[in-house]
């Protein structure tokens, strides 16, 4: 399930809690009188065979149930909340996965919350405190569903969520699977203090050896069903939770040992808006992380755009140097195959996609497979764009501020650039990538993406006038010579401060210095700023912002353009975004000023020597 898969609440508060505390009438098995015995672990079920040498080598793809599950699209749901989720709907699903995208990639098909719970979320447990598929959803059982899937060629996935279920607990009295003396009283903290991002788990205790015993007899579970994908869910701090109560960390670095020792490569995949804080936690113990809540609406559609899909421009840049072979930034569902059922125009349906290719991030989509339509599948099945999902290309990153009209890029081992234009403003307008925001001068071969088209050359930079929330992506070659600039530190004496600027430490910036407290009328102004020629420069400024802050920048007695920064992810990491000043010949004077908010921190500034 998703930052939302109990109760629904509006659409910007943690969407919905949907895990209940459904403690009274739980249907738990009652525990027998005797502990588990010695295991008798049964052969994996299912084959092994392609796995990648490096876990996560690339981004996943595939489908997910919960877009569909959470929707209030007419006739999806038709016994009530979450009532899709069935064992006929997910085999559908993957039959039309396997005939339709599986010759472009996709593989997984991810069956998320409610497997064990029927249809008035009423959970159910076998006699360890494990989860047991609902007999009416799932009638068959997990395992056979797992075989159905792999025997068309796929991979399955399984949810959970974090800590063990209130339900489960069973007054403490039921064993824990392959233990001589392990109850569930024995896993978690005496005060049952609760966790995750629904508070409907207990949360458990790994000082006490018996709560990575639970942890092991739920990975050995999956593994001998068959699964090679779990989603652990609510996991903090993230999911809108914080503090010791709801740290899970343990609860991953649990499941990352169990899961090695299954023998069965299980991808495992966490969320939601998960602690930037913790990456390195993320990064050792999971496969892939969600940096965000939910992109679903819990609405009549799939999506909306302004509910969270537009979200992911100004969330995304501070985790984009995080991704990579062994772990990825999860942006959630890619919800473009249908647009009456996604509820988005065709322009806003391409730029969900070409942020998510560039970004790297998994290319799961949620939609009703036997019903895309021929624009939707266009978009899911390029090849050049899947391509660059997939490819060794590093993901894409904002070299423009965070402002309605954005460029990310990338820059590809063979030299060339990945370059995507994006207007995110709600009426058309033109978007300029400029060559010296790449790093080059002069001509440029460009070639469309999602056209499969080559557009020639194009010198100094390329505009596009793009529709409300349209974009284009292309692949830029360059053929001109290497900018060459000069740097002006923030904290040069030549430099005007103002208000409550200061100079301040910082090791991770040029000549270790900064230039801080640019607050509320704080001030920095580069005097001395010397171009041989008048003309609008593509200025790059480098910055740390553990948020996302604005500010105006001018130059010489000109008024203030405002920019917003994206976030760098903490205070200690330097980024670069290139915005164009127009200077005149000889000496001038360009200005990054507060005004009544607060701006970055500046390291440095680097002009252009010539246009």
């Amino acid at each position: 399930m998703r930052s939302s898969s109990y109760t629904v609440l509006p659409a910007r508060t943690l969407r919905a809690l949907v895990v209940l505390a459904l403690t009274a009438g739980a249907t738990t098995a009652v525990a027998p009188t005797v502990h588990a015995g010695t295991r008798t672990a049964s052969a994996t079920a299912s084959s092994t065979a392609d796995v990648p040498s490096t876990p996560a080598a690339k981004p996943y793809m595939g489908w997910s149930s919960w877009s569909m599950q959470s929707s209030k699209y007419p006739g999806l749901n038709p016994d009530g909340d979450y009532s899709y989720l069935t064992e006929a709907n997910v085999l559908k699903q993957a039959d039309a996965l396997a005939a339709k995208l599986k010759k472009y990639g996709y593989e997984y098909v991810n069956i998320d919350a409610g497997w064990w719970r029927d249809k008035t979320w009423k959970p159910e447990f076998d006699q360890y405190a494990r989860q047991k598929a609902d007999s009416v959803r799932f009638p068959h059982g997990m395992k056979t569903v797992a075989d159905l899937i792999h025997a068309k060629g796929l991979k399955a996935g399984i949810y959970l969520p974090a800590g063990l279920e209130k339900e489960a607990y069973n007054d403490g009295r039921t064993p824990i699977w392959n233990t001589d003396d392990c109850t569930t009283a024995d896993i978690v903290y005496d005060d049952l203090r609760t966790t995750n991002g629904w508070d409907s788990s207990y949360k458990l205790d790994f000082s006490r050896p018996c709560a990575q015993k639970y942890i092991d007899s739920q990975a050995q579970l999956f593994a001998d069903w068959g699964y090679d994908f779990l989603k652990l869910d609510g996991v903090g701090p993230g999911s809108g939770k914080s503090g010791e109560q709801y740290d899970n960390v343990a609860d991953v670095a649990a499941w990352h040992k169990a899961i090695a020792v299954t023998g069965r490569p299980i991808h495992l995949e966490l969320s939601w808006s998960l602690d930037i804080g913790r990456i390195a936690d993320w990064k050792k113990h999971s496969q892939g992380w969600r940096i965000d809540t939910d992109v679903e609406c819990y609405c009549n559609t799939l999506v909306s755009w302004e509910n969270s899909v537009d979200d992911r421009w100004d969330d995304l840049p501070a985790w984009t140097r995080h991704a990579g072979p062994g772990g990825w930034n999860d942006l959630d569902s890619l919800d473009v195959g249908n647009g009456e059922m996604d509820g988005l125009t065709k322009a806003e349906r391409q730029s969900y996609a070409t942020l998510w290719a560039i970004a790297k991030s998994p290319l799961y989509t949620g939609d009703d497979l036997t019903r895309l339509d021929s624009y939707g599948l266009s978009l899911l099945t390029n090849r050049e764009v899947i391509a660059l999902n997939q490819g060794s290309n590093p993901p894409a990153h904002p070299v423009t501020p965070s402002d309605p009209q954005q460029v990310w890029a990338s820059k590809n081992p063979d030299g060339t650039y990945t370059v995507a234009l994006f207007n995110l403003a709600a009426k058309p307008a033109s978007v300029t990538a400029a060559w010296a925001a790449l790093g080059f001068t002069g001509k440029a071969a460009v070639r469309d993406l999602w056209n499969h088209e080559n557009l020639g050359a194009y010198k100094d930079k390329i505009t596009q006038a793009l529709p409300a929330h349209g974009s284009r992506l292309f692949t830029v070659d360059p053929k001109g010579e290497v900018l060459t600039t000069t740097a002006y530190e923030a904290e040069r004496s030549a430099n005007t401060l103002a208000g409550n600027a200061s100079v301040a430490d910082c090791s991770a910036c040029s000549d270790d210095k900064k230039v801080g407290n640019l607050y509320q009328g704080g001030k920095l102004t580069f005097n001395d700023i010397v171009v041989a020629k008048a003309g609008t420069y593509q200025v790059k400024i480098a910055y740390i912002s553990g948020d996302a802050r604005s500010a105006q920048v001018s130059a010489n007695t000109g008024g203030g353009t405002g920019h917003k920064f994206p976030s760098t992810g903490d205070w200690g990491t330097v980024a670069t975004v290139s915005v164009p000043v127009t200077l005149k010949a000889g000496s001038n004077t360009i200005t990054i000023d507060s005004g009544t908010g607060y701006a970055p921190d500046i390291d440095r500034i680097d002009v252009p020597k010539t246009l």
